[in-house]
This record gives structure tokens, sequence and C-alpha cells, in this order.
């Protein structure tokens, strides 16, 4: 199994596939399929083999489910290659988890334990500069870890503040970046072998796990239950803080539908409902009372 996983990569993915999709093969493979059955015949394998596997992954309905999707693809791969029978697929009739949508946002004090753990990694050389780098823009610019891990030289634009994303989730766009992002950016050595801002350990190539100096930087900050893509929703939540709407939140993050948005909807009504009860708390202060003691209108009907 683990030679097939390696197979789809080099020869289905690299050339069928966006480099975002690459990256989550590579994760799912390394982190959940190789340990589990990698080390077992692809011919082997029965349905419940893959019962078993998806039932054990049961706690993390995410994970279980993207790794049935990339097992179903390499066995119907292996079935195209003469590596099993025809009609053999064990992921077949498997069925998905629910998939409960989660929102995790990091407080000012979260974020600033992240700050200075990112700092002392930096200073005593125990991470990745490059795993440092990538952290540092999804804090800074809201971005998918996808945009950021297959960053490209040529799609930074330095004069404009912008990144130009040719091949997103949702397709071509461009996302407009801060002062910190571009601090970012211009510390990072550029190379002339490499056209990846985030490079990885071989030449040419781009960083392609980030999971694994995320974890043990998560630890050491004490938010082990933070996830990459809450740094994305943290990013959301603080333009809500600030006053931003969720137009322009919309737009900072490269949605292309307004209903992928509102799911911040909640926390931009937080700052309005302040904003009424100081105004009305003032108010009933001018009127000679205190706002504990007014009472809310009752509806009346007729």
């Amino acid at each position: 199994m683990e030679d097939l996983g390696r197979r789809v990569i080099l020869d289905h993915a690299t050339h069928h596939c966006k480099p975002r999709t690459v990256v989550g093969y590579r994760y799912y493979l390394k982190a959940y399929i190789n340990p589990c059955i990698g080390t077992m015949k692809v011919r082997d394998i029965l349905r419940s083999d893959i019962a078993k596997f998806h039932h054990d992954l049961r706690d993390t309905p995410v994970q279980a489910n993207r790794c049935m999707q990339l097992l179903s693809k390499m066995f119907n791969l292996a079935e195209l290659w003469g590596l099993r029978p025809d009609g053999t697929n064990p992921c077949r009739h498997t069925q998905k988890y629910p998939e409960k949508k989660r929102e995790r946002y990091l407080s000012k004090e979260e974020l600033a334990r992240l700050g200075e753990v990112l700092r002392q990694c930096e200073q005593e050389g125990i991470e990745s500069q490059s795993a440092i780098n990538a952290l540092r823009l999804l804090i800074f610019t809201g971005c998918r870890l996808s945009e950021i891990m297959t960053l490209k030289w040529d799609h930074v634009d330095f004069e404009d503040g912008a990144l130009h994303l040719p091949d997103s989730k949702t397709g071509a766009k461009t996302l407009h970046i801060g002062a910190p992002a571009i601090e970012v950016l211009s510390k990072i050595e550029r190379l002339d072998d490499n056209p990846w801002v985030i490079t990885g350990k071989n030449p040419g190539a781009y960083l392609t796990d980030l999971q694994p100096p995320w974890q043990r930087i998560r630890k050491r900050a004490g938010i082990e239950d933070v996830r990459i893509h809450d740094l994305r929703h943290t990013f959301a939540s603080t333009a809500v803080a600030a006053g931003q709407g969720l137009p322009m939140i919309g737009k900072l993050l490269g949605h292309t539908q307004v209903q992928t948005t509102a799911r911040y909807a909640h926390l931009a009504a937080d700052p309005v409902k302040a904003a009424a009860e100081r105004v009305s708390s003032n108010i009933a202060a001018l009127m000679g009372r205190s706002a504990d003691n007014v009472m809310p209108f009752r509806s009346q009907s007729g």
C-alpha cells in the first residue's frame, strides 16, 4: 500500500491534481494511511480492513472521510493499473461520518503566546525557518494552507501589496495583504533554483507537510486544540472585531460566495450589540435613569 501511495502521487496526482490536493494526499498518507495499512499488499486488502480503518478514525470524522476519499481513488487506480481485479474497490458502500463545522478563534492572549513561541523557535533554531514563515503568513493573511504552501514568487506583488493566485480553491484571485505579511515575505531568502516561497528540504521543492512543526509549536504555546485552518478563522474574527463588515471580510478571505462569509455573521453582530448597549445606556443616563432600571417594551398585538 505504501508503494501504491507513492505511485499515486508521482504518476497521477502531480499530473492531474492541483498542488493543494497533492499536499493533502501526502499528509493523509503519512499521518494516517501508511502507519495503519502501509505494509499490507494491495491485492489482499479486504472491505473489513477498510471498515476497521475507518472506524478507528471515528473520533476525527473529517480526517476519516478524507482518508476514505483518497483510498477509494487509490484502489480505482490500482484496478486501472492491474494491481487488483476490476470491481473490487473495498471502499465501496462505506458511509461518511457526519462533519460538524467547528469555530475556534484564538484569543488575544493565545495570539500573544503563539507569537512568542514563534520568536523562540526562530531564535533557538528548533523549527525550520520555512515552517515559521508559513505560519506567520497564514496568521497575517488569512489565506488557506494550500495557498501559502504553493505560493510562488511570481505570485507576489510587493509594489501593490498583493498575492495574485492563479489557481486557488475558488479559481484565480488577488488577495491584498498588509505590512506584516509584506515584511515576512521581504525577509525570506529567494533561491535561484526554487520558485516557491515556502521552500522544502529538496532542491526546487516546496514544504509539503506543516503539521509536525505546527503540532510541536501549538503544544508549546498551550493551544493544542487549534488547527491550522483556525488561523484563517482567527483572521476573520479579528477583522470583525476591528469593525469590518461581512462584504469586506469576504474580499479579504477571497470568498466568491456570500454564503461562505455568512458563517461570521454572528460575530459581526457582537460589536453592533455592544454599540447599541453603549448608546442606550448613555441616553438612559441623560434621562436620569440607570440602564438597569429601564424596562424593555413588551410586544403588543392588535
